[in-house]
């Protein structure tokens, strides 16, 4: 598995999709999940499987009407440090949330 060389925000809200719906999820989920357009989420997922983060297959239900879907799922290394990268950025958020909130003037003090 290739470490990633950047990972945006939208990578981080992509990951967290994944993670949150576990095993086997198609793509127009994790677009919808994640709060990403498709031509995000897309080009995301195709950079996690190429770096060997995720695998995916497609769809064999026949009995399910429309097209098939691409079923994306993590790899055990990917899941990892998925979980590694989505803990470090809650953590990071919550820190920058918390001093924003510190450095805010009071309510009518300004």
């Amino acid at each position: 598995m290739e470490q990633l060389t950047r990972v945006t925000p939208a990578t981080v809200d992509v990951l967290r999709a994944l993670r949150a719906e576990g095993p086997d999820v198609w793509g127009l989920r994790v677009v919808k999940l994640s709060q990403r357009p498709a031509g995000t989420v897309y080009p995301v997922l195709e950079r996690l499987e190429r770096a060997g983060w995720l695998t995916s297959d497609w769809e064999q239900d026949d009995a399910r009407p429309g097209p098939r879907r691409r079923l994306y799922r993590f790899t055990p290394d990917g899941a990892a440090a998925a979980l590694e990268i989505v803990t470090s950025r809650t953590v990071t958020a919550g820190r920058t949330a918390r001093a924003g909130a510190a450095a805010a003037p009071a309510e009518g003090t300004a």
